[in-house]
Parts: C-alpha cells; structure tokens; sequence
C-alpha cells in the first residue's frame, strides 16, 4: 500500500478552487443601452407641484412620440415616473394616484402614458 500524495492532492484542490473562483469572477455584462435621456428623472412618486406642469395642459397623448428629455421637461412640476425605460421594467409603487402619470420609454422615445 502506497501512502497518499498530499502535496500532489493539495495543488490539484488549489487549481481547481482557482479555476472555478475565476470563472465566476469574469461573468460577461451585456451591453447597457445609452443613456443620453434624463440623468435623475422627475419626483418618481411624488405629488408634484399645486401649479402643475405644461403636460396638464396638452394632456396625456402629447407625450407620446416626444423624446425623454423633451417629456422631462413637460413633466416638470407633475408627478410622474418611468415604468419601462428601454426594456427594463422600473419599480413602481401599488398606491393609486390619479394625477401621477407613468411614462414607457424606448428607443429614446415615449411611447405610453398612463395614470395612477
């Protein structure tokens, strides 16, 4: 009977544990889509402002077809949020606020809004 080769069992058990530490270190990212809207978008939940924005006054289908930024801007003073930027569902809260407005967003564009 042979005795065991610790130093051989020893590295073995180090190159595999620094292979699979490797592998789950270098995960590939996909590819984040540009940012070039609004950097940190409107109250996300709040009530607003008592003077309201110029959205309140166009109404909610105006929105639609305008870029992020020029709704942002629209929006300014109104209550409202992204519930899906560019793919990416955004988290949003179950109470109802009827003046709130939630803006779907792709290819830099709006392409819903909905209240509450």
């Amino acid at each position: 009977m042979t005795a065991p080769n610790w130093k051989g069992m020893a590295l073995t058990g180090a190159v595999a544990m620094a292979t699979m530490m490797a592998g789950c270190a270098a995960q590939p990212q996909p590819p984040q889509p540009p940012t070039a809207g609004v950097a940190n978008p409107g109250p996300q939940g709040g009530r607003g402002t008592p003077e309201g924005c110029q959205a309140d006054k166009l109404g909610d289908n105006a929105l639609i077809g305008k870029t992020e930024a020029d709704a942002a801007k629209l929006l300014e003073g109104c209550a409202w949020r992204f519930g899906n930027r560019e793919g990416q569902h955004m988290p949003g809260t179950m109470d109802y606020n009827p003046q709130r407005r939630t803006i779907d967003v792709m290819g830099g564009k709006v392409t819903a809004v909905r209240r509450g």
